[in-house]
């Protein structure tokens, strides 16, 4: 891949630009890329070219992803993605040609273009009346894609290039607009503690902390020295779901931010609050942030705009009408879903003069309500948690009806999310949208009998009012968890389709779900049927916290393997974490038994902390069987939504599959090196007067058994038969024959057969295999050191490579000639040769893997086999294997395609001392 990249700023000419580029602004090959900007101009330009290889689409998605962050442009990033790699593998995976892509950004904007080598393949026109098909089908489905998400696109033809392109415009996202809210009486002003904390923090042009004031320490519990230097991002527990449009990142580079995170304490509890970020610099010119947080249920400090009374919002703006929504909710409305919630929970809170209030949006199905926003509520610790839609027989049992309650506790849990919380009186409405369930709205009290009917009804009003806003935001959240999803479960399938490594794989499953889907993820595998669950993978995103939540998993039951699709709820964790944090308290207290655990209280609060919240399971099911589970945990307190589990599902299904995948690979390769080692001498015997060294090298992934094969064995006393052979093919088959070939070799020698007799033999029985014979071709020999240093070899050459003779002057010469190879005729008239290797010699045995060695049209052959030999007088046999090796691999630069097996003896003659 070849990239550049040409940042710009602003044009400094302030005078109307027009469609004017800048000269590094061209496009590919000096054409200006048409860009329809009206008065905008092009403020950056980022190239890459991508080659014709499968890797190249995972590598093109990841340039514009970091190009478009890097640039500030996160809300589309996911689009951009998405459109980007259905455009390049139709680039490189169907047309073949490689791939250039340009991002071009303009002040509204960003242009992408995706441009290949084969300009004569039919695409469909923008505009044109052309069904593009159904959207399954592997062609066009990229131009659908970009008709449905992009501005504008197109497709533009040269000679010799074809490019696509499409725009996405960046959503307006207007930043520093403050409004002020009425003066109002005392009683109605917010509640706050006595001492309101206000932390102020300081971030600099990178995130890191620069700034950490007294209150920042009493509300987090860290000292302005431990974070000095860290960025904010190691601290703020920013909800990490595919899709939503700023991070802690993007915010803390907006000029002004308002809006709720978390913030982990030193103890490592997440604390919920209210920031208001503002961008400012120094003298100098060095930007920076000041953060200002409270606490969450404290944010009427900082919240813009002031809230309204429900009498002030009611009048309306100098006697005048007011919209119905706008007096309810204010002006301006939140343009996120979470912001229009909680605005939502605020004013009803108010208008009805509660203690709390609380909002539900309604499951696809209509069956769950999910808790969404929620205000003077003990804890923000249901945020996500699910209660059904029809929780009870009566009116007041279905969330799609009103419902009052003047005591909750003379019907207890007649409202779950209110259990424990203080809260007696309750009214509880619906919100419709054309006569569907979207959501439930409800207020509540500490004391009893607050609210009637005449309240049911003021709430009412202000649901129908709110509700199709709110179901509108919703829509539009899904939208974006939508495509936010497509993109993630895209890279998942590129990763786990590129390894079958069986631990590479749960630690891909594992890492790809912390921290986008969850704050932990535990895997669980199944050997087979009758196997228990084993804990195989554990993470976490503090690492910190690994070891204590993998000892903790590994002391309670792994959960059972139920093939039901979807995630259900696993309670083990939880209440292992508390009984585990209780006994280690009452032990610090003196209460308990001592313990000879060396975790200290903290180790263990903290992991109680981790996994105290929601766990899910889901199966892992390949071919109609559970191989595994797949755990996901929140931290203490937290719940997972809906969408974020459907999404866990689909990345399950895709696991599994990779998973049994690379289980099956690992058991075939298993028995292929099983194989292979056993159709090769397990050692060799040392030979008195003579050095042997062998190097085999098999081709391939390891999933194939070769078929080249070597052996050395004793005969009787003094002698000893060597061998090397090719059996033609790999695989099961060629395995056979080699397998038959060395075992036969051995018996027949030992018998006292001769070199041709033992070869022929061997011949009759590779016919007698019939379809399943293959050709072998095989040099064998017998081989008698000599009293006088020197050695007496008798070889065969069937069809093999020759061996080749190194004498000490440096000459190489064929020490046999050639003869027919087996398993093709019946008759068979072979002879030996004769050959004496005197002091110092060398013979040299190699498979054609070596001598057909190929680089392009060039082949090292015979010739450059001899030519490589020549170099290695005086080195000793191992020194002559390691050398033609070595020559061998650097001959070409691709990975060998055939077995290689090298066989050298070497006389070194009688030593004198």
């Amino acid at each position: 891949m070849t990239t550049g990249l040409h940042p710009g700023g602003q044009p400094q000419d302030p005078r109307p630009t027009g469609d004017r580029l800048l000269p590094e602004q061209q496009g590919p090959a000096g054409h200006a890329p048409h860009v329809e900007t009206g008065s905008s101009v092009i403020t950056a330009r980022a190239a890459a070219s991508f080659e014709p290889v499968g890797r190249s689409v995972a590598t093109a998605r990841s340039f514009v992803r970091d190009t478009l962050q890097g640039w500030g442009c996160a809300d589309i990033v996911d689009d951009a993605v998405v459109l980007t790699s259905e455009l390049v593998t139709n680039a490189v995976v169907h047309a073949g040609t490689a791939a250039d892509v340009t991002c071009l950004r303009t002040d509204y904007g960003v242009r992408i273009e995706v441009a290949d080598r084969y300009p004569e393949r039919e695409v469909p026109l923008q505009g044109a009346s052309v069904d593009m098909g159904s959207p399954d089908r592997e062609g066009g489905r990229g131009l659908q894609l970009c008709a449905a998400l992009a501005r504008r696109w197109g497709v533009e033809y040269t000679p010799a290039h074809k490019q696509v392109w499409f725009q996405l415009d960046l959503p307006d996202r207007p930043v520093g607009t403050r409004s002020a809210g009425p003066a109002l009486p005392a009683e109605l002003l917010p509640l706050a503690d006595t001492r309101v904390r206000v932390a102020v923090v300081q971030i600099d042009r990178v995130g890191a902390i620069t700034s950490w004031n007294e209150d920042a320490e009493e509300l987090f519990g860290y000292a302005a020295e431990q974070v000095a230097g860290k960025p904010l991002t190691d601290l703020a527990a920013w909800p990490h779901t595919p899709g939503t449009s700023t991070g802690i990142v993007e915010a803390l580079q907006l000029s002004r931010w308002e809006g709720s995170y978390g913030v982990r304490d030193s103890a490592g509890r997440v604390v919920p609050v209210y920031a208001s970020h503002l961008r400012v610099r120094d003298t100098t010119g060095e930007p920076s942030t000041v953060c200002l947080l409270v606490r969450e249920h404290e944010r009427a400090v900082l919240q813009t705009p002031t809230r309204m009374s429900s009498s002030d919002a009611s009048a309306g703006s100098e006697g005048q009408p007011s919209d119905p929504f706008e007096i309810f909710i204010g002006s301006p409305a939140p343009d996120d879903l979470d912001g229009l919630l909680q605005r939502t929970v605020e004013r009803a809170r108010d208008m009805l003069d509660a203690d709390s209030a609380f909002l539900l949006l309604a499951t696809d199905d209509e069956t769950e309500l999910e808790v969404r926003a929620s205000t003077g509520l003990p804890s923000a610790r249901q945020r996500f948690a699910r209660v059904p839609v029809e929780a009870g027989p009566g009116r007041y049992g279905s969330a799609r009806m009103p419902a009052v309650h003047e005591d909750l506790t003379v019907v207890p849990g007649a409202v779950p999310l209110l259990n424990g919380t203080g809260m007696r009186s309750v009214v509880t409405v619906p919100l419709k949208v054309e006569g569907r369930l979207t959501g439930s709205l409800g207020v509540a009290a500490e004391g009893p009998g607050r609210y009637s009917n005449e309240e049911a009804l003021r709430l009412q009003f202000a649901a129908d009012r709110i509700a199709l806003a709110v179901e509108s935001a919703r829509l539009g959240e899904l939208e974006r968890l939508r495509r936010g999803s497509l993109s993630f479960l895209v890279e998942a399938s590129d990763l786990l389709a590129g390894t079958l490594d069986r631990d590479q794989t749960l630690a891909l499953m594992a890492q790809m779900t912390v921290p986008t889907l969850a704050t932990w993820c535990a895997v669980y595998t199944i050997a087979d049927q009758a196997s228990e669950p084993y804990l195989s993978y554990v993470l976490h995103e503090d690492e910190e916290r690994i070891d204590g939540l993998k000892a903790l998993l590994s002391k309670i039951s792994p959960p059972d393997p139920v093939p039901t699709p979807g995630a259900r709820v696993w309670q083990a964790p939880a209440e292992a974490a508390h009984q585990a944090a209780l006994r280690t308290s009452m032990r610090s207290l003196g209460l308990g038994e001592p313990s000879t655990v060396t975790s200290g209280v903290g180790t263990t609060l903290s992991t109680a902390s981790a996994v105290g919240g929601e766990t899910v399971v889901l199966p892992l099911v390949a071919r109609n069987r559970v191989i595994g589970m797949l755990t996901l945990g929140k931290p203490t307190d937290e719940h997972f939504r809906q969408e974020i589990l459907e999404l866990a599902e689909d990345l399950s299904r895709r696991a599994a599959l990779a998973l049994d995948n690379a289980r099956l690979y690992s058991e075939r390769t298993a028995i292929s090196q099983s194989l292979q080692r056993s159709l090769l001498p397990p050692e060799l015997p040392d030979v008195p007067n003579v050095e042997v060294e062998v190097i085999y090298r098999a081709a391939g992934e390891g999933n194939e058994v070769g078929g080249d094969f070597y052996d050395l064995f004793p005969i009787r006393d003094g002698a000893y038969g060597f061998a090397i052979g090719d059996v033609c093919g790999t695989g099961p088959e060629a395995a056979a024959v080699t397998g038959l070939a060395r075992h036969a070799l051995r018996l027949l020698a030992r018998e006292g057969f001769g070199g041709p007799a033992v070869l022929e033999r061997l011949n009759s029985a590779i016919l007698d295999e019939g379809a399943r014979s293959r050709f072998l071709t095989l040099l064998y020999g017998e081989l008698w050191p000599q009293e006088d240093g020197s050695a007496l070899l008798k070889v065969v050459c069937a069809g093999h490579p020759l061996p080749l003779r190194l004498r000490q002057d440096g000459t190489v010469e064929p020490a046999a000639e050639p003869q027919p190879l087996l398993g093709v005729m019946d008759d068979l008239e072979l002879y030996e040769e004769t050959v004496t290797l005197d002091p110092g010699d060398v013979l040299l045995c190699v498979t054609d893997g070596v001598t057909e060695r190929r680089e392009g049209t060039r082949m090292l052959g015979d010739d450059g086999l001899a030519d490589v030999l020549t170099t290695c007088t005086g080195l000793t046999a191992g020194a002559v294997a390691a050398r033609i090796m070595r020559a061998v691999e650097r001959f070409a630069s691709d990975a060998p395609s055939d077995d290689m097996a090298i066989l050298a003896m070497r006389v070194p003659g009688l030593r004198t001392d």
